[in-house]
């Protein structure tokens, strides 16, 4: 079983930028292909953006428009989300999850797909 552990959300203005860690511990990254979601109040979980076990074929939501990127060390057990051009309805708190692949290329965007998560992270973005 993976622990995972989300850090680097916080308050930012508008247009700003902020970088999400998720940490695994427990049994190696290198296992999972892995997904970032997010929820914001009174919504239901949606898709942020997803990267194959083997860091190739990251995809993201669409409202994503190239912001967002999303990345792999595998030797540091750590998944990232750089965000920049924050926007107010980008506030939610990020979750980030992993799941056992069917191959080393796979990549999952519904949150069903997934078998552990972390406990997220509080994104805020001030307008």
């Amino acid at each position: 079983q993976v622990t995972l552990v989300e850090s680097g959300g916080g308050l930012v203005q508008a247009g700003g930028s902020l970088r999400l860690s998720c940490e695994a511990s427990g049994r190696t990254l290198s296992r999972y292909a892995m997904g970032w979601f997010r929820q914001a109040p009174g919504k239901e979980r949606e898709f942020v953006a997803a990267i194959s076990r083997s860091g190739t074929n990251p995809y993201y939501g669409d409202f994503v428009k190239g912001r967002f990127t999303i990345s792999r060390d595998n030797a540091k057990n750590t998944v990232y989300l750089q965000m920049n051009g924050l926007k107010s309805d980008d506030t939610a708190v990020y979750y980030c999850a992993a799941v056992t692949p069917y191959s080393s290329s796979s990549v999952y965007t519904r949150n069903h797909s997934y078998d552990y998560w972390g406990q997220g992270t509080q994104v805020t973005v001030s307008s």
